[in-house]
C-alpha cells in the first residue's frame, strides 16, 4: 500500500479532542502516521499525490453496538458479506453482532464458527456477543468465562430480557468476577404481553395492543438497584422513554453504568406509524414526541452514551403481513450516520456529541481500540459530505433486506468514502 495524504478536511475525533481543519497521513502499513492541522501542503513532499477533501469531514469509523447479522441460520436476510457492504456505505467499520441466530450463540463451537466466518467473509471488524442464557430462554446462564476467553465482547439475550431477578443477580455476580460486559434489553414481559406499539392514543385509534413505557422502567429500576450492590459492567441496550431517562440520570450519580438508544427512537415517534406501517414495528416501540425529545435531551446532556442502529434485517415476506403478525425490527446500519446528522442540522445536538456517541463512547464501553484516529492505530475512518442531500430509497440500499423504517425520507449528509486499515473499501 502506498502512503496516502489527505488535506483540507474538517477532522472530528472526540477520543483525542480533535475538532479542527487539517489533514491525515496514512502509512504503507495502513496505520495513521500523522493527523491534524500540522498536516498540510507545506510539510508534504511535492512529488506525492495529495487528496484535497475540500472541507469534507473525516470521522473515526463508526462503532455500532447493536447489529443483528443473519449468520448462522438466517443468511437469506443478511450475511457477513452483505452486512459489511451495508456498514461500509454508512461509515461503520466495527460492529457488535447479537446472538439471536440459529443456532443461538451460546457455546464455544458456535463462537469459533462465527469468528471464522467473520474473518473470511467480513470486510469490517466484527465483535460477536454471546447469549446471557442457554438458548436465550432466560433459565440457565451460559459459560461466561469460557466464551469470553474465545473472544466474546459482551453478553446479551438480544431482543429478550432476563425476567428472573435471582438469575439476574447471579449473572451480575459472575460478570463482576470476570469483568464481563452485560447488555440488557429492558422489557417486562407481563406488562408488554401481546403489545405491538406504544400504549396510548395511537394504539387505541389503530386497535392494537400497547406496550407501556413502565415495562421498560421496571427492568431498568430493578437492574440498577441490583447494580448498587453488585458493581459489574452493565449497559442498557436501548431506552425509549423520557421517564427512563429521568431514572437513569438520577441513578448515574450513585452507580456506574452506560446507556444506549436506537437512532429510530431518536428520530421517529409513534405518529410516523400512520396506517399500520409494519416497517415501523420496532422493539422498543416508537413512543410519543415528548419521549423522543426527552431522548434527544438525554443524548445532549450525556445521560445517553451511545447511539445504535439496531440493524435487524427482515425479508419482505416477514413485513408484508398484518401488524400483529409482522416481524419486529428495521434495517438501519447504512442510514445510521446520516439520520444521526439530522440532529446536528436541526440544531438539537452538537456534532461532536453525536460523533462521540457513535465512535469513542461505544469503543470505551466495549474496551476495544476502535472509534478513534490515534497516531499508530489502524486507519479506520470515513469521509463525509455533511451537507449532501439525498433521499432514502429501499431499492438503493445495499443491505440484503430492505426493511428500512425511513423509506423516502430526505436526509442531509452522506458518507462518500470508508477506509478499513487504510484501504478504501467504499466509494460513493
Amino acid at each position: 500500500m502506498k502512503k496516502q495524504y489527505f488535506i483540507n478536511a474538517n477532522i472530528i475525533d472526540p477520543h483525542n479532542s480533535i475538532n479542527e481543519n487539517g489533514g491525515m497521513i496514512i502509512a504503507e502499513d495502513g496505520s495513521i502516521e500523522a493527523i491534524g492541522k500540522k498536516v498540510n501542503t507545506n510539510n508534504i513532499p511535492s512529488r506525492e499525490k495529495i487528496i484535497d477533501l475540500k472541507g469534507k469531514y473525516i470521522f473515526p469509523g463508526l462503532v455500532d453496538m447493536r447489529v443483528f447479522a443473519g449468520e448462522p441460520g438466517y443468511e437469506y436476510k443478511e450475511n457477513f458479506r452483505t452486512l459489511s457492504n451495508a456498514a461500509l456505505a454508512g461509515g461503520v467499520t466495527s460492529v457488535v453482532t447479537m446472538p439471536n441466530t440459529d443456532p443461538i450463540i451460546d457455546n464455544v463451537s458456535i463462537v469459533d464458527f462465527l469468528k471464522r466466518r467473520g474473518r473470511d467473509k467480513s470486510k469490517i471488524n466484527v465483535f460477536p456477543s454471546a447469549a446471557l442464557t442457554k438458548n436465550i430462554e432466560g433459565i440457565t446462564m451460559t459459560e461466561f468465562g469460557l466464551l469470553q476467553s474465545r473472544g466474546i465482547i459482551g453478553f446479551t439475550d438480544g431482543i429478550k430480557t432476563i425476567q428472573n431477578t435471582r438469575l439476574m443477580s447471579r449473572i451480575m455476580n459472575s460478570a463482576k468476577d470476570l469483568g464481563t460486559l452485560i447488555m440488557q434489553h429492558a422489557e417486562d414481559y407481563e406488562l408488554s404481553k401481546n403489545g405491538m406499539i406504544n400504549s396510548g392514543i395511537i394504539a387505541t385509534k389503530l386497535g392494537l395492543s400497547g406496550i407501556s413505557s413502565v415495562a421498560e422502567r421496571i427492568i431498568i429500576e430493578r437492574d440498577l438497584t441490583l447494580l448498587e450492590n453488585i458493581k459489574c459492567r452493565y449497559h442498557i441496550s436501548q431506552v425509549s422513554a423520557a421517564k427512563s431517562i429521568e431514572i437513569i440520570k438520577e441513578r448515574k450519580e450513585k452507580v456506574k453504568f452506560t446507556t444506549g438508544v436506537s437512532i429510530n427512537n431518536l428520530s421517529l415517534n409513534e405518529n410516523d406509524i400512520g396506517d399500520f406501517r409494519t416497517f415501523l414495528k420496532l422493539s422498543p416501540p416508537l413512543r410519543t414526541e415528548e419521549d423522543r425529545i426527552g431522548l434527544v435531551q438525554g443524548l445532549k446532556d450525556g445521560t445517553i452514551d451511545v447511539i445504535v442502529s439496531d440493524h435487524k434485517p427482515e425479508d419482505e415476506e416477514q413485513k408484508r403481513l398484518t401488524f400483529a403478525q409482522a416481524a419486529t425490527g428495521a434495517s438501519g446500519i447504512e442510514t445510521l450516520l446520516s439520520l444521526s446528522l439530522e440532529l446536528y442540522h436541526n440544531g438539537s445536538v452538537k456534532l461532536e456529541t453525536i460523533i462521540k456517541a457513535l465512535t469513542s463512547n461505544p469503543a470505551k464501553i466495549l474496551k476495544i481500540n476502535k472509534g478513534n484516529l490515534s497516531v499508530g492505530n489502524e486507519a479506520d475512518f470515513c469521509i463525509v459530505d455533511i451537507d449532501k442531500p439525498w433521499i432514502v430509497k429501499k431499492e438503493k440500499l445495499i443491505s440484503k433486506s430492505k426493511n428500512t423504517s425511513i423509506e423516502d425520507k430526505k436526509l442531509q449528509g452522506k458518507v462518500t468514502n470508508t477506509f478499513v486499515k487504510g484501504e478504501e473499501l467504499f466509494k460513493l
